[in-house]
């Protein structure tokens, strides 16, 4: 990805394995009252049912955790609607996003002193003036002619040409949820949440990662943001990095274990 200025980030290697569970982590040495709130969005063609792995898992370990419901309408709108929730919370906060959701918590997190961590899972991580789709990278599967990608549909309000885009089944399929058995890939297309073309061409305000620490997990089979991408931001961020070996865009779904455990790194960093 041309133009990011690189810096050194510890990195970890994880093996992946199929539809590995999502079991408890080990609760951090920190008093529950310390605890922070960990804050999940989701990206785009999805929905808040993607952290369920990680609900569960983290939940078990005893975390407050909630996922919030991203408008997919465009980044400085969705980024308000994830700020105001972090307003209604008190004490610490581990903020985590995925894909889109990623730019979404960049600019949410800023000048927020109660987000601790920021946790980028194959997310786009912009600078300030980027936008969501300058940052997939080169070979991303969305790449292509936008009519063999995407369905396209007007929606009232729009503003500026604005569209909502619907990934087409095979894209879905074939490259957002490569690594799930295809009845669940087909169930998730069937039920995916649309995106307006506005969240991934609105220009980044903020880069939240340039004062907050920052983790990021990276798929290395993500065909959507491809991981040379990810890597790039994730080292210009100065992200710690773990580098999943396989799986796909959607590893939140189907790697829920591994994605914990980057959390918790996140989790137990707060103090």
């Amino acid at each position: 990805m041309p133009g990011l200025a690189l810096t050194g980030c510890a990195l970890l290697l994880v093996a992946g394995t199929a539809q590995a569970p999502a079991a408890a982590p080990s609760p951090c040495p920190t008093p529950a009252a310390g605890r922070p709130t960990v804050v999940l969005v989701h990206g785009a063609w999805a929905d808040t049912s993607s952290w369920n792995g990680e609900i569960k898992a983290l939940q078990r370990a005893g975390y407050d955790v909630r996922a919030v419901g991203n408008p997919l309408r465009g980044l400085t709108e969705d980024a308000r609607t994830v700020r105001d929730f972090l307003n209604g919370l008190t004490g610490p906060v581990v903020l985590v996003g995925h894909s889109y959701g990623g730019s979404v918590i960049t600019n949410a997190a800023a000048g927020d002193r109660d987000v601790k961590a920021l946790v980028y899972v194959d997310a786009a991580v912009p600078d300030v003036g980027e936008t969501t789709a300058q940052l997939s990278g080169a070979g991303s599967a969305l790449g292509g002619d936008p009519a063999t990608l995407y369905d396209r549909v007007p929606y009232s309000g729009a503003s500026g040409g604005a569209a909502d885009l619907y990934l087409k089944r095979q894209v879905f399929v074939r490259s957002f949820a490569s690594d799930l058995p295809r009845g669940e890939a087909l169930r998730l297309w069937a039920a995916q949440r649309a995106a307006s073309t506005a969240a991934f061409q609105t220009p980044s305000k903020a880069a939240a990662w340039k004062t907050i620490p920052s983790w990021s997990f990276i798929a290395t089979g993500d065909q959507i943001i491809v991981p040379a991408s990810q890597q790039a931001m994730a080292e210009r961020a100065g992200s710690r990095v773990t580098r999943f070996a396989g799986g796909s865009h959607l590893a939140l779904v189907s790697q829920p274990a591994a994605v914990t455990r980057v959390i918790q790194e996140a989790i137990c960093s707060v103090r």
